[in-house]
């Protein structure tokens, strides 16, 4: 299957830069994956989707304050340091900028010397190993000195921080937002509930996968990269517990979507308690074990993403949806609408 055939054409300035002041009012395409119908909502309208005895899985991963701007500690010649993935210790996996300044042994300053990291390793993809030195707790230093990774295609400067993480955010450990979840708050969520809609957590730290392009012309030739997931005793057996009872498990994001069938994929379709890594790449063919339907914001074209989103829906229903959202007008991208699937 060719990367090509889940292109589309995107006018830029659809492209959200900045999220809008409320959360729920952005809007909402309904897609019905039987029939390719559509609808057109506004979010917070989700609730009249939801029915009693639905379970909504969200993921409750925290971004990181994962950029940091520093310098070489020889030249002062500046480098960008994005945070992906802590190995062991003190060393992480990273992308920087400009990769080819910095070698092994490279030492890289970030405030003053406040903390300084040293390159111990190279990998394939381009990415550096960064060990790093500080004083006191590192998060609390990342949280003086990093920013949010916004993804490179907003342009604009983020006002509130809090406004790329979810409502609900917790388990630290994510180079990105799962996006799909930036449309809730706590009062529409306590409404759900108050509906008789189950809302349970999963955790995945969203890592490099989302920074890498389909380079490969054969989507059969990408490798995704793997990303820390952790699914508690509690959520499994709620979810076995709405599959008994006949419930809809529909997923908050292409990340829950991931988590689930991953541990599905491990238990022959039984929810189970675990944690791991994973790199599983969803694409059309793919036969769902996990999930009823699912929540998500519009992607990328040729990306992983709308690979995903086409295995669930069909390729052709939600390639028109896509070009009916070019139409109308919507929101793309990490600040922009978000697409029911059900």
């Amino acid at each position: 299957m060719k990367v090509n055939m889940f292109d589309f054409e995107l006018p830029e300035e659809l492209i959200a830069q900045v999220p809008l002041e409320n959360r729920t009012e952005s809007r909402l395409m309904v897609l019905d994956k039987q029939t390719g119908s559509i609808r057109h909502e506004i979010f917070k309208n989700i609730k009249n989707y939801l029915q009693k005895g639905d379970c909504l899985v969200l993921n409750d991963t925290k971004v990181l304050p994962a950029r940091l701007l520093g310098a070489k500690v020889d030249t002062n010649a500046k480098i960008e340091v994005l945070l992906l993935k802590q190995l062991e210790g003190d060393k992480w996996e990273t992308l920087v900028k400009p990769a080819k300044r910095v070698k092994i042994g490279t030492v890289i300053s970030f405030g003053n010397g406040k903390l300084t990291a040293t390159c111990v390793g190279v990998e394939k993809h381009g990415g550096r190993i960064l060990e790093f030195r500080y004083g006191g707790i590192f998060y609390e230093v990342l949280e003086e000195l990093g920013k949010m990774p916004l993804p490179p295609y907003i342009k604009e400067q983020l006002e509130d921080q809090a406004r790329y993480q979810t409502v609900f955010a917790k388990e630290r450990g994510s180079a990105a937002a799962p996006t799909a979840g930036l449309h809730f708050t706590k009062e529409l969520l306590e409404e759900l509930k108050e509906n008789g809609v189950i809302i349970t957590f999963i955790t995945l730290h969203v890592g490099l996968g989302t920074f890498r392009p389909v380079s490969v012309g054969d989507i059969n030739e990408h490798e995704m990269h793997s990303e820390f997931y952790r699914v508690s005793e509690e959520t499994a057996e709620l979810l076995n517990d709405v599959r008994r009872s006949g419930g809809r498990i529909i997923t908050v994001g292409t990340t829950s979507t991931r988590t689930l069938e991953t541990i599905t994929a491990e238990n022959n379709g039984e929810f189970k308690a675990g944690n791991g890594w994973t790199d599983i790449f969803i694409y059309p063919g793919y036969s769902f074990k996990a999930i009823d339907g699912m929540l998500t914001n519009f992607h990328l074209p040729m990306s992983t993403l709308i690979m995903l989103v086409s295995a669930l829906a069909g390729r052709e229903n939600v390639l028109q949806a896509y070009n009916e959202a070019v139409k109308e007008r919507y929101r793309f991208f990490s600040f922009g609408d978000a697409m029911l699937i059900k």
